[in-house]
Order: C-alpha cells, then sequence, then structure tokens
C-alpha cells in the first residue's frame, strides 16, 4: 500500500476504535491517524505471531487487524494514563 492509503486506513481505523473505546472526544484526526497506524502493526504483529504470517493488504481483514491492534493500544494508554 501506498503511504497515503496508510493514512486513509490509519484515520479510519483509529476512529473506529476511538469510538468502541469512548475516547473519540479527547482524539483529533492526526491521533486518530496514529492510533490506527500503530494499531495496524500491534494487531499484525499478534496475528503474525497466532497464524505464523499474516498478508497485508487493503481488505477486511486487514481492517479488523487494525482495529483490534488500535483498541489494544488505547486501552494501554488507558492503562498507563488514566481517563480523563
Amino acid at each position: 500500500m501506498g503511504i497515503i492509503a496508510w493514512i486513509i486506513f490509519g484515520a479510519i481505523a483509529g476512529w473506529v476504535a476511538s469510538k468502541i473505546t469512548g475516547r473519540d472526544d479527547q482524539m483529533g484526526c492526526l491521533t486518530n491517524i496514529i492510533v490506527g497506524v500503530i494499531g495496524a502493526f500491534i494487531g499484525g504483529a499478534i496475528v503474525g505471531l497466532l497464524t505464523g504470517g499474516f498478508d497485508i493488504g487493503f481488505n477486511l481483514t486487514s481492517f479488523v487487524v487494525a482495529v483490534v491492534g488500535a483498541i489494544i493500544l488505547l486501552a494501554l494508554v488507558n492503562l498507563v494514563f488514566g481517563r480523563k
């Protein structure tokens, strides 16, 4: 995927994860992008460890993995910094 696709993919995944975790009112567009992209890496790493490999692409499976990774990231942030 190109960099623009990663940014769009990350923004949508980060936004969905922030809605699920209830942190949407505290996050802006740039934060959603960062959380989504890092979440995609976290989710991909976890799935890769569990299955022995993961096909990276712009599809529904990758989106779900990115959202789950972003939720894990936001949960860790909540544990470390707490909710405000």
